[in-house]
């Protein structure tokens, strides 16, 4: 069951650099929503338990620097997966995310009224 509340985009040629507390790692972001990032490619020492990362999503667009909290990750393969929700969304990321959003048009029928 799909429990996301926020559409997710699939995006390229972002890389993550994560503080978990103990280490710093760098990885590649997969998918973003206006309220999470899904960050590949991590080594397997990452923390994914830790109640909090500060991460810094770098790309063509920019930097956005945040603090997030793991939601989940993956266990058992030689790289990591991570799950993470925006605690605090940073100025501009919102709008840099809708950039990415499909655009969804009405029904050209909506648009006759008789």
């Amino acid at each position: 069951m799909e429990k996301r509340k926020h559409l997710r985009i699939a995006m390229e040629n972002l890389s993550v650099d994560i503080a978990d507390g103990v280490g710093f790692f760098q990885g590649m972001v997969s998918d973003v929503s206006r309220f999470g990032i899904c960050m590949t490619d991590l080594p397997k020492r990452i923390n994914g338990d830790a109640e909090k990362m500060t991460i810094v999503v770098s790309g063509r667009a920019g930097h956005f620097k945040m603090n997030v909290r793991p939601r989940w990750y993956t266990r058992g393969s030689a790289r990591r997966s991570v799950g993470v929700e925006i605690m605090d969304v940073p100025w501009g990321w919102n709008e840099f995310v809708k950039n990415f959003e499909p655009v969804f048009h009405k029904d050209v029928w909506d648009q006759i009224r008789l």
